[in-house]
């Protein structure tokens, strides 16, 4: 008996290898990333910031922790990535996109499923012989089974369940790099409200100073004018100064108190009260080294590139699962079991059980409808070659102008930084000159408001080449995180 099964079997087992064998077949297109235009180096980047001999590490290389110097800043990102709503819904995305892909993917796999039964029957003699319904008595039947069932199981000859299971990888892989351009921005998003509030509480602090030295002047302006000694033009140019700066204080005050209200948005909570202590915005070592490096380095780095290169070819995928359902679907079913009306007797030989078979189903007329998804899905991937090229040109659009800035604004800087000392000296002599006679005091008050501007306009440049080096180490698609 055994031996009889065996040659029953072995036809189904051979059949079975030769639809593995012939499930090769992949109507995908073979995927080849779109060419977009770059150039050998990036617009704005000098000799120097090609060369990694200028001492810069490629972005790739460097993780936020090692980019920025600032220890108060390297806590409030840290936070950050800990507690963020935003990154935490990143998070479950991920997760319900491998859940999806493994739910695909489960489909390329035989689905077997076992039961067992029991059932007890009492059925009159009438109703087995009708010539027995005078007998007033009933039989009794107990029916036992177990039997493990293979369900349909389409045979992938044409690639169309291992494609949807590839577009589904994919697009997981792409909710992968989504997660890292998301918490890219977010750390560059924190380093940017970060030195916002940094350079308002610096302004805030030189409006203060001016502030005191102002109402100082004006009791002097009143003391002279209550003495003879000047008229009521000095003092009321003295009191212009300084609700000229009570008005640049409050301003400073308003914006610096919303950007810590946008920061605690950020990093999911308050501020903590103990964070380290924070370096001065001119500080040099703010930043460490960056190399933006060549071109095609980014095409390989940065997370919403690659995000893009995803989502292509998972449309790739499509097109094959599209493709192959224009040809015959053939599946499999099979059940092995056993069935007894003794439990003792069930898994005697002579109560086994079993059955093979298969089924083709072959596409005739759908009124156009495969037609039309295969169409679809060829227009999605068009569409996804744009929004990839678009994404290239974006990044290394943003890559140039960070370059640009960061070297338009050291010199902004550097010449802002000389207008401030020739402004004091200016202030100065002013102050020299009244004193002894030699000019009125409107020269004075302008001098003053000269170099008040002078230096809040020096600390927005500071703050603006650090959130330029932010911009750049975001636009080169930063480091590990």
């Amino acid at each position: 008996m055994r031996e009889a099964t065996g040659s029953r079997l072995a036809p189904c087992v051979a059949c079975l290898l030769a639809c593995a064998l012939l499930s090769a077949c992949n109507f995908a297109p073979a995927y080849k990333a779109p060419e977009p235009a770059i150039g050998e180096r990036f617009d704005g980047a000098g000799v120097a910031d090609a060369s990694p001999a200028s001492g810069g590490r490629l972005a790739s290389e460097v993780d936020w922790r090692h980019f920025f110097g600032d220890p108060q800043l390297q806590a409030l990102i840290a936070q950050a990535l800990d507690h963020n709503q935003d990154l935490a819904a990143s998070v479950a995305r991920i997760a319900q996109a491998h859940a999806l892909y493994r739910i695909q993917d489960a489909a390329a796999l035989p689905q077997l499923n076992a039961g067992a039964s029991a059932t007890r029957n009492q059925t009159p003699l009438s109703s087995i012989d009708p010539e027995l319904a005078n007998i007033n008595t009933s039989v009794t039947f107990n029916q036992y089974t177990v039997q493990a069932a293979l369900s349909s199981y389409e045979i992938d000859f044409w690639g169309r369940v291992g494609n949807l299971s590839e577009a589904a990888r994919r697009r997981y892989l792409a909710t992968v790099e989504g997660d890292r351009a998301f918490r890219l921005s977010l750390v560059g998003n924190v380093a940017a409200s970060y030195y916002a509030i940094r350079s308002g509480e610096e302004g805030i602090a030189l409006a203060r100073h001016t502030l005191d030295d102002r109402r100082h002047a004006l009791e002097i302006a009143k003391l002279r004018l209550d003495a003879g000694v000047t008229s009521t033009v000095d003092y009321d140019q003295s009191a212009i100064l300084v609700t000229q700066a009570e008005t640049q204080l409050a301003e400073l005050l308003r914006s610096t108190e919303q950007g810590r209200a946008r920061l605690q948005v950020l990093v999911g909570g308050p501020l903590p009260a103990d964070l380290p202590k924070a370096r001065p915005i001119g500080d040099a070592a703010q930043f460490g080294a960056l190399d933006p490096g060549l071109p095609s380095v980014l095409l390989t780095r940065r997370p919403d590139i690659l995000q893009a290169e995803q989502q292509l070819r998972a449309a790739d995928a499509d097109i094959g699962a599209a493709r192959a359902a224009f040809f015959p679907t053939i599946a499999l079913t099979g059940n092995l079991g056993a069935a007894s009306t003794q439990l003792g007797d069930l898994f005697d030989g002579t109560n086994h059980s079993w059955s093979f078979g298969g089924f083709v189903s072959v596409p005739i007329f759908d009124g156009g409808q495969r037609r039309a998804q295969l169409a679809a899905t060829e227009a999605r991937r068009d569409e996804l070659v744009a929004h990839y090229q678009r994404t290239v040109q974006t990044a290394f659009s943003e890559v140039s102008e960070a370059l640009i800035g960061r070297r338009r604004l050291q010199q902004q800087i550097a010449s802002q930084e000389a207008a401030v000392q020739a402004q004091q000296r200016l202030a100065e002599v002013a102050g020299l000159r009244y004193d002894n006679g030699i000019s009125i005091y409107l020269e004075v008050a302008d001098a003053r408001r000269n170099l008040f501007a002078a230096e809040q306009q020096l600390i927005q440049l500071r703050a603006q080449a650090l959130q330029n080096g932010v911009s750049l180490y975001v636009a080169l698609g930063g480091g590990p995180n």
